[in-house]
């Protein structure tokens, strides 16, 4: 259940930072966690679609790949595999990021749509 309506206009830097503050204790993302171990396949499935339909990932990312791993220098090697993991990961959570905010939209749409979620429905979650 997403307890308050997702506004759709941009965010001042003073709201954000509050955001990230207030999600910051491990409690505050308990929900979150459990809706997205809910629906892990589905939205894994969205955001490799995203991912791949945004050009994130493609002949770019093969050969970094390719060039991280052909690195003779086993400290060298590593380094840049673990920069590339950790490129992937940041931009991974990027887009992830959108699609939890266009879930949330999808999610808050009138009932008349047929797909938001109305008080009645989300008593029992």
């Amino acid at each position: 259940m997403i307890p308050a309506a997702l506004p759709d206009r941009a965010y001042t830097d003073a709201e954000l930072d509050a955001a990230v503050a207030a999600i910051s204790d491990p409690g505050a993302l308990a929900e979150a966690q459990d809706v997205v171990m809910r629906t892990a396949p589905s939205l894994q499935r969205v955001l490799t679609s995203a991912l791949h339909e945004g050009g994130w990932f493609g002949t770019g990312d093969a050969q970094a790949v390719r060039e991280a791993a052909g690195t003779e220098d086993p400290a060298v090697r590593e380094r840049a595999l673990r920069t590339l993991i950790a490129e992937e990961t940041r931009l991974g959570m990027l887009v992830g990021v959108a699609v939890g905010f266009q879930l949330a939209r999808e999610l808050d749409r009138p009932a008349a749509s047929g797909r938001a979620r109305t008080s009645e429905t989300t008593k029992g979650d």
